[in-house]
């Protein structure tokens, strides 16, 4: 891995559109775009860039929260998950599209950079990597217990990179009602996969939350990778 640290992306007023870039030794490199839980840009998030930069992508999380009235962290648990979720609550998806698009162009002009744009994201960053996928005109895109994907039906027919949706069946912040309705709307657009762990709940991608469920994060990890290095392959001379 070449570098990591902070960046801005865009400046409004006195706000600052903030993210996390990790970049690999070799130039000529595809890249990530990886959006958070609700709980922000976190060192765990940081962790999984620096991962990917050392396998020799261009990895970035943008915050997408920097409009909210508070932009940073927040904690797990306590009034801090309280926060979180009234954040999300507030959040502006329209906005937050356009944030992504600013970002997936960044990543693409990169000196390091090739064209290929991969997105990845977790929780309420599943449901911005189906927006990057319908709006920003990524490779592929990979959401993992995603929620409110089932409010952008209009946008379904606008995705054409694949793209995988996870959804543990024991997630009590995803109701059945959400995962059947997506799946109705995935049914005639065969780049869309749905992929459903019986035995997995929300953050069972997540190896430091509790939710976490260690067979379905292997096989969802299999996945993810097989999807990774067939729509954005390294180049040799970054394997």
């Amino acid at each position: 891995m070449n570098k990591a640290g902070k960046l801005v992306l865009q400046r409004e007023g006195n706000r600052e559109f903030d993210a996390h870039l990790a970049q690999p030794d070799a130039a000529n490199a595809p890249s990530i775009i990886i959006f958070t839980e609700m709980f922000g840009l976190s060192r765990h998030n940081f962790k999984m860039a620096d991962h990917y930069a050392e396998r020799g992508f261009n990895a970035l999380v943008p915050n997408l929260f920097w409009r909210s009235q508070f932009p940073g962290e927040l904690g797990f648990e306590g009034p801090d998950r309280d926060a979180a979720w009234a954040r999300l609550a507030a959040f502006d998806v329209e906005a937050a599209g356009r944030d992504i698009v600013t970002a997936v162009k960044w990543l693409r002009g990169q000196p390091s950079a090739n064209e290929k744009v991969f997105a990845l994201g977790f929780c309420a960053g599943g449901r911005m990597a189906f927006v990057a996928a319908a709006r920003a005109d990524v490779d592929a895109a990979v959401s993992f217990y995603g929620i409110g994907i089932a409010k952008h039906a209009d946008e379904f027919a606008a995705v054409h990179c694949p793209v995988h949706l996870h959804y543990g069946l024991k997630d009590p912040h995803i109701p059945q009602s959400e995962v059947d309705a997506v799946t109705q709307l995935a049914q005639r657009r065969p780049s869309i996969e749905i992929f459903l762990y019986p035995d997995a709940g929300h953050s069972f991608f997540n190896p430091i939350r509790p939710g976490y469920h260690a067979a379905s994060a292997k096989i969802a990890g299999q996945r993810l990778d097989a999807l990774i290095d067939r729509v954005c392959p390294l180049a040799a001379s970054a394997r």
